[in-house]
């Protein structure tokens, strides 16, 4: 079995089908976390998420999260803190409300805080930026530390006999009788398959083209700032009205803003860069929230591509007309990645996960064009 992709989905397939005693070869362009998942806010969530079954799959996918930790010692990636939300116009205030009005429908946990209970919570956070009432929290969220979770799953593969290859492109599969009969990767080397998954997150349309498969994509960006080590106290996945910030390793901050994604640019020569006025902009949102942190400088920026298939929901599981062709491919990874992956490599396997992955067939996207 060849996994294209090293990222949440390629480890989590990988130690997945290995667990199951297959034979595993994992390809990635570059090293292994070092694409989307490297630079991604990771938010373990299904807060919001539509129709029901993408968010009853999200929520099997928390769960999953939830297992892994407990089943590993020191498993200390993985942090179920909660999740404050807040708005502060009349369009965003209603809704926000029809959000938590769904999921509590849904049987998800979510109650309405005050601005005193919101400061139990996270005492640091300025009160003047906190409205009186109306702040929603979502207790069993949280986020992982994706890299230190791509560790674990690859190192569990390796040990049980995977193989890891990077810094080498696939550039070609060969494709003869209604299968894929091998990976080509740019060193030179062929790779002779049973089975491929497409793990490749913003890459998973051209790996999908090499197949003769057409996967419709409407990949965006998103910019995320590391600040230096702080002595502030933040515990929890922040979404106030102008920033979302959360704990990030080390007294390390991750903040990130929708308003400043559009910042990011590609140069001729595929460079990204990102216009300093942004990145400070955000930097003084997350000031405004958590007085603490003025002293804090800017460590990095990345500039993570969100893999988003063109309806928003994740594809996953066989192709009917190439069926040893298999996608794991979706936004929210972090969220879904070990649920997901476990699901897709059952399936390479030949087990039976067709109720499972019913909604999230790439046939659907066949039938649109």
């Amino acid at each position: 079995m060849v996994v294209i992709g090293a990222g949440v989905y390629g480890a989590a397939v990988a130690a997945a089908l290995t667990r199951r005693g297959a034979r595993v070869t994992v390809v990635d362009a570059g090293a292994p976390g070092g694409g989307t998942s490297g630079a991604t806010f990771s938010w373990t969530n299904s807060c919001g998420k539509q129709p029901r079954s993408y968010h009853d799959f999200s929520v099997m996918g928390m769960a999953a999260h939830r297992r892994l930790a407990a089943d590993v010692p020191h498993s200390d990636w993985y942090h179920e803190t909660g999740n404050l939300e807040w708005a502060d116009t009349d369009a965003d205030r209603a809704e926000l409300g029809r959000k938590v009005a769904d999921v509590l429908d849904y049987g998800y946990e979510a109650r309405w805080l005050t601005r005193s209970e919101a400061l139990a919570l996270e005492s640091e956070v300025n009160p003047a930026a906190l409205p009186a009432d109306g702040i929603a929290y979502f207790p069993r969220e949280g986020w992982v530390e994706p890299t230190r979770l791509i560790g674990h799953l690859l190192s569990t593969a390796v040990s049980a006999g995977a193989e890891v290859v990077r810094d080498d492109a696939v550039t070609d599969l060969e494709v003869t009788a209604g299968a894929v009969r091998a990976v080509r990767l740019a060193s030179g080397r062929r790779l002779a398959v049973d089975a491929v998954v497409d793990c490749a997150g913003p890459q998973a349309a051209r790996i999908a083209a090499l197949a003769g498969l057409a996967l419709p994509m409407r990949n965006t960006r998103g910019v995320l700032v590391y600040t230096s080590p702080v002595a502030v106290a933040v515990a929890r996945v922040v979404h106030a009205p102008h920033v979302h910030l959360r704990p990030d390793g080390g007294g390390r901050l991750l903040l990130h803003s929708p308003e400043v994604d559009d910042a990011a640019r590609v140069s001729d020569r595929g460079e990204i860069s990102v216009d300093p006025s942004a990145v400070a902009e955000v930097v003084e949102a997350g000031r405004a929230l958590y007085p603490g942190i003025r002293a804090a400088s800017v460590e990095s920026v990345r500039v993570g591509e969100r893999p988003i298939p063109a309806d928003g929901l994740p594809v996953l599981g066989r192709v009917v007309e190439l069926p040893n062709f298999h996608f794991a491919v979706s936004h929210s990874g972090a969220t879904l990645s070990l649920h997901a992956g476990d699901l897709v490599a059952a399936e390479v396997v030949g087990e039976d996960r067709s109720d499972a992955l019913a909604p999230f067939r790439f046939e659907r996207h066949a039938a649109v064009h």
